[in-house]
Order: structure tokens, then sequence, then C-alpha cells
């Protein structure tokens, strides 16, 4: 008897690829943002999905994401600066999904890191560049809905 093997093509592939990335995703019901998150905040990767600060965490404690506002070919984080406080959060990492609730909007120099540093609650850090102001940033931080 012959046994059958299955070739997988290209456009398979890359449909399971597709498929894989869309279990990381952030989305923000009230500035209708709903995106692919990546590892890394490299320009490859923030040309195309929401970045992950790979020093950050994934599923407890600090996730830091970043992402362009505006003048890219994708403007994940544009609409940032319109978030308020109580505001949702879906993150979705794998089988995964947690809400967390928009606790403080900040500008912050862009050398003031201590926002990604790791903490025992469960929370949400997003950044993107301030317009006009290259060396400050927008920082939203939102705390896992109990």
């Amino acid at each position: 008897m012959q046994e059958s093997t299955k070739t997988v093509s290209d456009k398979e592939i890359n449909q399971i690829n597709i498929a894989e990335e869309e279990t990381w995703q952030l989305e923000i019901p009230s500035i209708n943002l709903k995106a692919n998150i990546k590892n890394g905040t490299d320009a490859e990767t923030l040309n195309k999905y929401i970045g992950h600060f790979v020093e950050t965490q994934v599923e407890e404690g600090n996730i830091g994401l970043a992402a362009h506002n505006r003048g890219y070919e994708v403007n994940y984080f544009a609409r940032l600066k319109e978030l308020k406080e109580g505001d949702e959060i879906i993150y979705q990492y794998k089988n995964m999904k947690k809400i967390y609730e928009v606790t403080k909007c900040k500008i912050i120099k862009d050398t003031d890191w201590e926002v990604l540093e790791n903490t025992e609650d469960n929370m949400l850090t997003l950044i993107t560049c301030v317009e006009n102001e290259p060396e400050y940033r927008r920082c939203v931080q939102a705390e896992e809905k109990e």
C-alpha cells in the first residue's frame, strides 16, 4: 500500500503564518483600532505591525508596545492621543485574552524608559512619538481589569 504525502503550498504556509500572527493582537474599541503585534520595534516591524518591546513581558507584568502615529504606511497609534482614563484595551496573545483599562495618559522624555520596567501588576504601556517634538513620547498605560 502506498502512503500518500501531502505537500503544502507557499500560499497555505502564508495562511498558516497569518493565522499565527492574528493570535497576537491589540484592540482599542474607542479609537477603532485592531492590529497585529509582532516582536521588535525596528523600522521594518513598525512599518507593518504594532511592535513589542522585546525586553518587556508578553503575558504577565508590564507589556510594552509601540507604533507610528503619522507619516508612515501604517500609523496604528494615530489616535492614541484621543484615549482617556477608563477606555478599554483588549490584548490577545495566543489563547489568552485580557481586558485593560486606561489609567494614565502622559508625555515623557524620549530617554525616560522607566515606564517599561516590569511591574507586579498586569499592565500595558503604549508608546508613540509626539508630533513635532522629537525628544518626547506619548505614553498610555492601562491596568488589567479584575
